[in-house]
């Protein structure tokens, strides 16, 4: 696609702006970097613990970045709290997954309205790399009404692992093995799904899997395995601005 063709632009070229704000749901100071004027909202989750700054500081939103100064789409990076939630393992295991959710609530109840409100968009964009891969697949099935496209890169889906073998409702409607199967959402089969791995990559079987539970509820989706790469920023910096490429940004509503 001529997208891939074109120059890579700078940090500073990219109208990166930086938000603050006490999220009343969570109790806390969140950040996140903007990058952007218009266009289509896509918001980029971290790995693992990441924070607001990371995605840039790999130099993922350099990759992306004719797509941003084109006004196609704009980008939002939001702190994780993965460091109170997955990984906490000072807290419980209902207590991680109940921190989780509160993260999902600030995104939906905070930080959504914003994005409507900053783009015009309704519908908008989730992705993320790793962990950030799971973070924007959940966000996406959770809530097909308002994610018309998602592009997850290396990501593993079984979220029990982080649990000491604790299970409940709460994290059977966060992991997605578990709840796909039984998710009859109509805009779900509207959602431009994208699965990104690598032959080398440790999460290669479990997105193998996520795309045989979609094909078989025949939920249209796309999945690329980079032959010779790894899990890691140099593979992911190729596979998101490919998968933006993709995009049918023309049946989006905004």
């Amino acid at each position: 696609c001529c997208f891939l063709n074109r120059p890579k632009s700078t940090i500073l070229e990219l109208n990166e702006q930086k938000h603050k704000w006490h999220s009343k749901l969570l109790g806390i100071d969140m950040e996140m970097l903007t990058f952007g004027t218009k266009g289509f909202p896509l918001i980029i989750f971290p790995t693992s613990m990441g924070m607001h700054n990371e995605n840039r500081d790999f130099k993922l939103i350099e990759s992306i970045g004719w797509f941003i100064e084109s006004g196609i789409i704009k980008v939002y990076c939001p702190d994780s709290i993965d460091k109170h939630s997955w990984y906490n393992k000072q807290a419980s295991a209902p207590d991680r997954v109940l921190n989780h959710i509160l993260y999902d609530r600030m995104l939906i109840e905070e930080l959504y309205p914003v994005i409507q409100s900053e783009t015009g968009y309704s519908r908008i964009g989730a992705a993320g790399c790793s962990f950030g891969g799971y973070h924007a697949l959940n966000f996406a099935f959770r809530h097909p009404d308002i994610v018309a496209v998602m592009i997850s890169l290396h990501a593993k889906f079984d979220i029990t692992g982080q649990l000491d073998g604790h299970y409940d409702d709460n994290v059977y409607f966060n992991n997605p093995p578990d709840y796909l199967p039984g998710l009859n959402d109509e805009n779900l089969r509207k959602m431009q799904i994208y699965l990104g791995s690598a032959e080398f990559d440790m999460c290669l079987d479990a997105n193998y899997q996520m795309a045989h539970m979609l094909g078989v509820k025949n939920i249209a989706h796309t999945l690329e395995v980079v032959p010779g790469e790894k899990h890691d920023w140099p593979c992911w910096r190729q596979q998101l601005p490919r998968f933006l490429s993709l995009v049918n940004y023309d049946t989006i509503n905004s």
